[in-house]
């Protein structure tokens, strides 16, 4: 069975495994890399190497918090990795809906319990590390010039021996 893909006009034989039966192809290449081709592949090695970072299995201890964001840098020092780019904007929106309300400045963990909070963190970083599109991460980045602010940094700093 012959079939043609859309970029190419040859075709592949997808009834044999005989390369002899396989037309050549030759992908152009792009004339010119627009930024957003830049900002995609960042998002892909961004995505890429979070998906590779594990949850953390035991709970270090109980984290007081004041602030969604508070608890984020908390969790973050506490068991020395970052958190994703959508946790920290969703941590941030958390924030700003306190605005205006009767408690706003009652400490979270006083309506919250600290493990509840932190399970709830750990349970939607899950999600974004293994299910976040990268192309709707740099669609976001696009829109937000200043999305580096919820970037944590996910590569180690290599030690150098003598």
């Amino acid at each position: 069975m012959k079939r043609s893909f859309p970029w190419v006009e040859g075709q592949v034989d997808a009834s044999s495994s005989n390369p002899s039966s396989t037309t050549i192809f030759h992908f152009p290449l792009p004339i010119h890399i627009t930024s957003q081709d830049v900002l995609i592949r960042r998002a892909e090695m961004y995505q890429d190497h979070m998906k590779q970072i594990p949850i953390p299995t035991h709970r270090g201890s109980v984290i007081p918090f004041n602030s969604w964001m508070g608890l984020g840098r908390s969790i973050k020092q506490l068991y020395g990795q970052p958190l994703h780019y959508l946790t920290n904007i969703l941590l941030n929106q958390w924030d700003q809906l306190r605005i205006g309300t009767d408690d706003e400045y009652t400490p979270l963990d006083n309506i919250i319990h600290p493990c509840k909070a932190e399970a709830t963190i750990w349970l939607m970083e899950e999600v974004h590390r293994q299910t976040s599109s990268h192309v709707q991460i740099a669609e976001l980045w696009k829109e937000d010039p200043m999305y580096n602010a919820f970037v944590d940094s996910v590569f180690p700093i290599l030690e150098h021996t003598s």
